[in-house]
């Protein structure tokens, strides 16, 4: 199989966006330790919501545990979808526009410089660029790609005549 440059490139922008969602998720969860340690942001949950309430100073306090549930739900659905390459266009359409969501809570409670810091908008442009990419190699996508191709080009044979019309009587 021949990969091109480009074909190369999304797959580099699935494992980035999707170990990115991904990695973000088990830090608020405490699974790459706890805050304090070495490239550990948020730690637990709470210091994750106590983050997402600052974001979203202008929501009541009591919509802020299911903003951050909404949030982390949707990171694994997208880093998992996306990873995987498993409608691929559309986890790369949605990860694109959760991330212009965040990035626009982030402007609004902390500026522009967090946004840059973070990387955010190489992420929606990366999200964007991925959903339109061509082709999906290693991907789930790819592989359902084929097996649709080679069902469709699948040769019938002819059936076998039943043997009681072909009977002389």
């Amino acid at each position: 199989m021949f990969i091109r440059n480009s074909s190369i490139s999304s797959v580099v922008l699935r494992l980035g966006l999707g170990l990115g969602f991904l990695s973000t998720v088990r830090d608020r969860l405490g699974l790459w330790g706890a805050f304090g340690q070495p490239n550990v942001e948020w730690g637990n949950y709470s210091r994750f919501l106590d983050y997402t309430h600052s974001l979203n100073w202008y929501w009541p306090a009591g919509m802020i545990p299911a903003l951050g549930t909404v949030a982390t739900g949707a990171e694994i659905l997208f880093g998992l979808l996306v990873l995987f390459g498993w409608h691929t266009r559309v986890a790369a359409r949605l990860s694109g526009s959760l991330l212009s969501v965040f990035a626009t809570a982030m402007t609004i409670a902390l500026g522009i410089k967090s946004v840059l810091n973070y990387a955010v908008l190489t992420g929606i442009g990366g999200s964007f660029l991925l959903a339109n990419c061509e082709i999906f190699p290693f991907s789930v996508d790819e592989l359902l790609s084929r097996r649709a191709h080679c069902e469709k080009n699948i040769i019938k044979a002819p059936a076998i005549p039943d043997a009681d019309k072909t009977r002389m009587t």
